[in-house]
């Protein structure tokens, strides 16, 4: 847990806005599920304010600094009392290559008596009634946490101490805190308001002036705040480690999955003389982000090391591919393991142990393909052939990201086909955000923006987990996605499906420039299953490959995938008129001589949504869900263009003005230039764990 992630100098940027506290508010609410108090909202108006103020004062206002923060990954923070340090301030140290944290207390304490006259250990505080221990003792505790090996920095080196700020006080209206025998150690230091000059002297002995947004991306991946993408994760271990962790309900509903595994399914080593007929299926809900194919990777992998027999299914041809085309580079039978929903018309013999099923709200209704004979053809529901191929099945799904009319995967569907197989259902759902950089504020954001949950968009607040802004032309877009991406970032474009997508041109596979605004042209990524002229790489791997960065994608492509950035271009299929969305459908221009189609009637061209049988309801549902899909692909920052003049207007009115200095994320910032995992021995099987 967090509040906030911001440099001192853009947290007073953000209250110049007064956006910071209804901001700090929002995200407590969401953590802790009751409001925040006044006194709390006070003190984050007063004694944030000051401390910032500070560390401009002293030059550094680079220097970090993360609010109401979990000491470890594991704090809970529905029971009992989370330990959460008021700040923590984060950069490099001036000296020592190596993160410089400083743990922050802070106090708007005028007076301060002690209770004992031998020590100060407990002291009375003017208008509180009951005594509270020294603030030192509490840092103390969570200094021993934060800096063990389940710490945010495990075995890195840092440096590390705190202190106690009374901005209000003088030293001598609280002497117990500082006499000889107050609680002494690491963090026992304590500033007044006339100690300032001091305090700023030690800020900057404590950090460099260049800042700490490398070193608080550590610290954000430390206590689960940032996952590694999933993709990245998958292929820095080649499918048999993951360097991510399952944390809260995403561990929950993994070890569930594995114990009953354990339960039903027959010892590869001893089978059972009497063999458990009983067939299980798990369904795993949860929105974009929430880990559902981490899990699903998880379990596989672990499931394959204690000797079951695994496919993974996906709906997602960009998924899939991509898994198979970086995952298992070199081994047939690792990619062989990765399905499509439709593979399981036949019935496998002997059945699947288990088999799991992502993105399944991308169910068809049948099996079928233009290119299979018909005795291939499905003549059952998809969900009945998925259900009998296995005796463990396991759902992922999210019902607010169907964006073809085609898709019938939802909770009900699956939850009857397996009672009419007397499969017994568990239900799972998962709810912390990992996509978006753990912003769940920006989620919320999208949704409300698109008109998904019902609420009012609001102006978005920054929240140092994501960056937003939007631009005025498509070469602004285009020149900040090559830019980041030059500097080591992954990062790629997308646009609605607002143009003709043609097929590679000629003997070289020639992608014509479909995406035309104005002057500014652009390829679709290539239909192909191969290379293209310039290298374009098949649509398989235009996600990941370097020379994808040129072309664009669409839903279908970038539909479970993420990188750094993502540059969104919404075309005029979805408009902003009169304070209401508009959504329209367009045509094409008839095939010219070369097989190039144009716009004719700017508006939606996709053939799966323009087509008469979807109704105007279902139409604009499904374009809404198209543009959340593609608004969060991004894990650190999303830059959004709209064609329509209107519509970017209500965008920039909603986004706000971008800082040039404060509130846009630096290169240094983003979690590539966290490096991968060393590579060691080649992990067996029986030797799995995890990171």
């Amino acid at each position: 847990m967090l509040l906030l992630n911001l440099s001192a100098q853009d947290l007073l940027t953000l209250d110049s806005r007064r956006r910071m506290v209804p901001h700090l508010a929002e995200r407590w609410r969401k953590f802790r599920e009751f409001e925040a108090s006044e006194t709390e909202r006070s003190a984050w108006a007063e004694s944030l304010i000051c401390l910032a103020k500070d560390l401009v004062a002293a030059g550094r206002g680079n220097v970090q600094m993360v609010v109401e923060c979990a000491v470890t990954a594991d704090e809970d923070l529905k029971g009992g009392s989370p330990r959460l340090v008021d700040v923590v301030l984060v950069g490099r140290h001036p000296l020592k290559d190596r993160p410089s944290v400083q743990l922050v207390e802070l106090k708007r304490w005028s007076t301060v008596t002690r209770v004992e006259k031998a020590i100060a250990d407990l002291i009375y505080v003017e208008g509180l009634a009951k005594p509270k221990r020294h603030p030192a003792l509490q840092l103390g505790e969570y200094y021993e946490a934060f800096i063990s090996e389940k710490g945010p920095y495990g075995s890195l080196k840092i440096e590390c101490s705190g202190f106690t700020y009374l901005h209000n006080a003088t030293e001598e209206s609280v002497r117990p805190l500082i006499d000889v025998d107050a609680p002494m150690g690491v963090c026992a230091q304590v500033y007044t308001g006339d100690r300032r000059q001091q305090l700023l002297t030690d800020l900057q002995n404590h950090f460099a002036a260049d800042g700490g947004a490398f070193q608080a991306e550590q610290l954000l991946q430390g206590i689960g705040v940032r996952n590694t993408p999933l993709l990245d994760a998958m292929v820095w271990s080649r499918g048999t480690d993951t360097v991510f962790t399952l944390r809260g309900r995403q561990k929950k509903a993994a070890d569930q999955i594995l114990e009953t595994a354990a339960k039903v399914l027959p010892s590869p080593q001893q089978p059972a003389l009497v063999p458990d007929e009983r067939r299980l299926v798990f369904l795993v809900t949860g929105g974009a982000g929430t880990g559902k194919s981490a899990i699903g990777l998880q379990i596989k992998a672990e499931l394959e090391a204690a000797g079951r027999t695994v496919n993974y299914a996906s709906g997602s041809r960009a998924f899939n591919a991509a898994m198979q085309e970086h995952v298992g580079v070199g081994d047939k039978e690792f990619k062989e393991t990765f399905t499509y929903f439709s593979s399981y018309v036949t019935t496998p013999e002997p059945l699947i142990d288990v088999l799991i099923c992502d993105e399944a709200h991308r169910l068809r209704d049948r099996s079928t393909n233009q290119y299979w004979p018909p005795e291939k053809q499905g003549t059952r529901p998809q969900v009945d052939e998925l259900l009998d191929a296995s005796r463990l099945t396991v759902f992922f799904l999210d019902e607010g990201q169907v964006v073809r009319p085609n898709e019938v995967g939802t909770v009900d569907l699956i939850r009857e086909a397996a009672e009419r197989r007397g499969a017994r259902v568990v239900q799972c759902g998962l709810r912390e955000q990992f996509r978006c950089g753990g912003s769940d504020a920006y989620v919320r954001w999208v949704h409300a923006l698109l008109g998904l949950s019902g609420d009012l968009p609001e102006q978005w607040t920054p929240d140092g987990l994501m960056h937003v802004e939007v631009v005025d032309t498509p070469e602004a877009l285009e020149e900040i996605i090559l830019g980041e991406a030059g500097a080591g970032a992954s990062a790629r474009m997308v646009a609605g499906y607002c143009w003709p997508w043609t097929e590679p041109l000629g003997k070289e596979k020639r992608l014509e420039p479909d995406v035309r605004i104005g002057d500014w042209h652009r390829p679709w990524n290539a239909k192909s299953d191969t290379f293209c002229a310039n290298g374009a790489p098949p649509s398989s791997r235009w996600s990941v490959h370097k020379e994808g960065i040129g072309q664009i994608g669409c839903v279908y492509t970038a539909q479970g995938l993420e990188w750094d950035w993502c540059g969104v271009i919404m075309g005029d299929d979805m408009v902003r008129r009169d304070g209401r969305w508009v959504f329209r459908r367009g045509k094409e221009t008839g095939k010219s001589a070369e097989g190039v189609k144009r716009v004719r009637v700017p508006g939606s061209l996709d053939p799966k949504v323009k087509a008469a049988s979807v109704g105007d309801e279902e139409f604009a549902r499904l374009i809404r869900h198209a543009y959340h899909v593609l608004m969060t692909r991004a894990s650190r920052a999303a830059v959004l263009y709209s064609t329509d003049e209107e519509t970017r207007e209500y965008l920039k009115a909603l986004v706000g003005e971008t800082q040039i200095h404060g509130l846009r994320p630096t290169r240094e910032s983003l979690s590539k230039h966290l490096a991968p995992p060393k590579k060691g021995r080649k992990k067996r099987k029986d030797d799995l764990r995890l990171f």
